[in-house]
């Protein structure tokens, strides 16, 4: 079955979800502020009137500058947030990282954190048992499994984060800049089982401000502008509206050069 005739995998209906942004954090701020007339807070909207549909198998690059709304919107799709007006549907289950260390408890070791993680992304403890020495063998943590998370790095967190979200058995795979922190070797690995994800014709949506990334595995680019839909449609037409830089070295660090 071709995309173009596949079933709808992710349906993003006008939807708006906004902040409110405080000028003043102490009481004594908001009183003077208020007697003085001044704005206390703001609302403003991170994600403004989307709308899109995403195709079963389709590999959909989400671009734009910082602040742009892409976190906001990866969170709607997830359902770790809801929209304020609009809908957001998907179908089928969703897996990925959304960002470094979400859902990780503290005083939690990496070996609790892994089943804690993979109970969340909706796989049972006979599954999590069933994967638990390839998620660590992907993951690359050896002694430190047993360390409390509070002491890992950031590298350390999103490795086990990815490891994790990449074994679950889902329609959908959620990317949101998996391969900005941790080391060349371990980012390679990344792309290559984010490649197998995309070649077996499960639904990608991948964040990333890497211009040769995206260009390898995706088929479509969506960009957002301050919360809206500026752009989407073709990956080089996505790639030449933002005006990245192809030469961009971090491109080629990202990807690996031999994928």
């Amino acid at each position: 079955m071709s995309v173009e005739n596949a079933p709808e995998s992710i349906v993003v209906d006008n939807v708006t979800k906004s902040f409110k942004l405080r000028y003043h954090r102490t009481i004594k701020q908001v009183s003077v502020a208020a007697l003085r007339r001044e704005k206390i807070s703001d609302t403003f909207a991170a994600v403004d009137d989307v709308s899109f549909t995403v195709r079963q198998g389709e590999s959909v690059g989400l671009m734009g500058l910082n602040g742009s709304g892409k976190s906001t919107l990866l969170k709607l799709i997830n359902g770790i947030m809801r929209p304020d007006t609009g809908s957001v549907l998907t179908r089928g289950r969703i897996a990925g990282l959304i960002a470094t260390g979400a859902g990780f408890h503290p005083e939690l070791s990496g070996r609790d954190n892994l089943y804690l993680n993979a109970a969340i992304l909706g796989m049972s403890e006979k599954e999590t048992q069933r994967k638990f020495d390839d998620i660590v063998e992907f993951s690359e943590l050896g002694k430190h499994l047993d360390s409390r998370v509070g002491h890992y790095s950031s590298g350390q967190k999103a490795r086990l984060g990815f490891a994790v979200a990449i074994h679950v058995d889902s329609d959908i795979f959620l990317a949101d800049e998996v391969l900005a922190v941790g080391d060349k070797p371990f980012k390679k690995k990344c792309m290559e089982r984010m490649q197998e994800v995309r070649n077996s014709g499960r639904t990608l949506f991948y964040v990333s401000h890497a211009a040769a990334s995206v260009r390898k595995m995706c088929d479509r680019v969506i960009v957002l502008e301050d919360g809206k839909v500026g752009f989407d449609g073709d990956v080089d037409a996505g790639i030449r509206y933002l005006h990245y830089d192809d030469d961009d070295p971090t491109d080629d660090e990202a990807i690996g050069a031999d994928i």
